[in-house]
């Protein structure tokens, strides 16, 4: 066994499998590894250009993505408003070279899967990346994990996503449907040793077989929801030739794929694959700042392209006037772009989707299990209604629509453990609270008090509060009102 500076012991199957791979490297593999992972975020391009803000710890950018950087030391991101308002996002830096493939490869908005995408780091770079009017699906097979993929997506503010909680062979009920599909595999997970210690004693040869087999399953259940001269990006946070190389392999020889090409700077350290005849990139913690990865992208064969467009119209179906809200006028004056949208209610909640994608996401929401899709404006109870937390993260939220008001950080703390708060000098109704100019959620101020409206199951249940919390930004506020030019 090799034991690192933290006690934890990397079995010795697993030792052996990277002395094959690396040779004289190990050593320096294996010392990197008993370190301290680095610290990296990505911010999100569309909150971050609607309200600039400067930096107030040094930064350092990550290589191969214009939105990703390292922080010096990990700070309490629990407690930074800006984090809950999805200003950024806490995402490992080896995961971001997603945004660089994509920022390659495509050109053209598409329609595109994230099909093992929890808890959202994968979909936040495609979101990042992808062109401007692409439709992103981003699923998850795990109930549980597929409500955090909400979250993430929720506070990350695109109205062109939808997520679903399915297995990748109900995608088949879809045949090429999607431009591009992203499988980041279900894996052995040595990738995330230094950071999970839980990976380290599930991990055996045993389950790394088991992960293989698993992993051809998956991409032999989505290929036929890809259309003909798409894009499949595999992926996995593992370094053996068994879940990576050799998958690629099969999936070249049995689903007729053909890899693609990605160029890469020497500069970043990302090693080429162990197999010539295999396109892969690696990432190896003791190369590249950041975890273990394995990517390569796929094409697939263009010879059934007229078939692929019959597949997207048959997928589709046509709009069923029933499901669209007739009258629009109270809602249009919460989007900013509120024509490019159709209106649909589900219950008493109001929903505002993308027209563009309206009746694809109508059709994938009657065969899928959906958590979410486009924008949930709220919720009409009698004669009220109550806004819904995802258009206060929405990018497409007007911002005259609402009273806003600035809050400390204290207060947005307090606001997120959905605590009982007071706004004695603010007007009656509701309200929408920022911090740093950035959207943090609606209360109903009711004078004396204020309901707090905050997710219940997102609160923050710590009771703990650092006597000084890291900043990452800063910027001057200036709250807009309604009427206010």
């Amino acid at each position: 066994m090799y034991s690192n500076k933290r006690y934890m012991n990397f079995p010795a199957d697993f030792i052996s499998s990277i002395r094959l791979l690396l040779g004289s490297g190990m050593e320096s593999f294996l010392s990197v590894l008993a370190g301290d992972a680095p610290v990296s975020f990505r911010l999100n391009p569309f909150k971050a250009k609607r309200n600039p803000m400067e930096s107030v710890v040094p930064l350092q950018r990550v290589p191969w993505s214009q939105w990703g950087f390292y922080l010096e030391k990990r700070p309490s991101f629990t407690f930074d408003p800006l984090f809950h308002t999805g200003y950024y996002y806490v995402q490992e830096a080896s995961s971001m070279f997603v945004e660089q493939v994509v920022d390659q490869l495509v050109t053209e908005p598409v329609v595109c899967l994230d099909l093992c995408a929890a808890p959202g780091g994968k979909s936040v770079s495609l979101f990042s990346a992808l062109p401007e009017g692409s439709l992103l699906v981003s699923n998850e097979l795990v109930r549980q994990r597929a409500q955090v993929l909400s979250e993430t997506m929720t506070k990350f503010g695109h109205s062109n996503g939808m997520v679903t909680n399915n297995m990748a062979k109900d995608f088949a009920a879809f045949p090429h449907f999607f431009d591009l599909v992203l499988v980041d595999a279900p894996c052995s997970g040595e990738g995330m040793f230094r950071k999970d210690e839980a990976a380290v004693k599930e991990w055996s040869t045993h389950n790394v077989g088991m992960c293989a087999v698993r992993q051809r399953d998956i991409l032999n259940d989505i290929w036929p929801a890809l259309k003909p001269g798409g894009l499949l990006i595999y992926s996995t946070c593992t370094y053996n030739t068994a879940e990576n190389e050799e998958n690629a392999l099969w999936a070249a020889d049995e689903l007729r794929a053909e890899f693609v090409c990605v160029e890469t700077n020497k500069e970043w350290g990302i090693t080429p694959s162990f197999d010539s005849r295999v396109t892969g990139y690696r990432f190896f913690p003791h190369n590249t700042r950041g975890e273990g990865l394995f990517v390569t992208v796929l094409r697939k064969a263009r010879v059934e392209a007229d078939e692929a467009v019959s597949g997207r119209v048959r997928a589709k179906n046509k709009k069923k006037p029933s499901l669209f809200v007739k009258d629009r006028s109270a809602y249009t004056n919460l989007l900013l772009h509120s024509d490019t949208f159709d209106f649909v209610e589900a219950g008493n909640r109001i929903i505002a989707l993308p027209a563009e994608h309206s009746e694809g996401l109508i059709t994938l929401n009657e065969r899928l299990k959906t958590v979410s899709m486009g924008i949930e404006i709220g919720e009409r109870k009698g004669k009220d209604f109550i806004p819904s937390h995802m258009l206060a993260m929405s990018r497409e939220l007007n911002p005259k629509a609402f009273f806003r008001y600035e809050v400390t950080c204290e207060e947005a703390v307090s606001y997120l453990r959905r605590e009982a708060i007071t706004l004695p000098d603010a007007s009656r109704g509701y309200l929408l609270l920022t911090y740093k100019g950035e959207p943090l959620g609606f209360v109903k101020n009711l004078g004396n008090r204020a309901n707090n409206l905050y997710p219940h199951e997102w609160r923050i249940r710590s009771g703990y509060l650092p006597e000084k919390t890291t900043e990452i930004f800063s910027s001057p506020v200036h709250p807009i009102q309604p009427g206010d030019s």
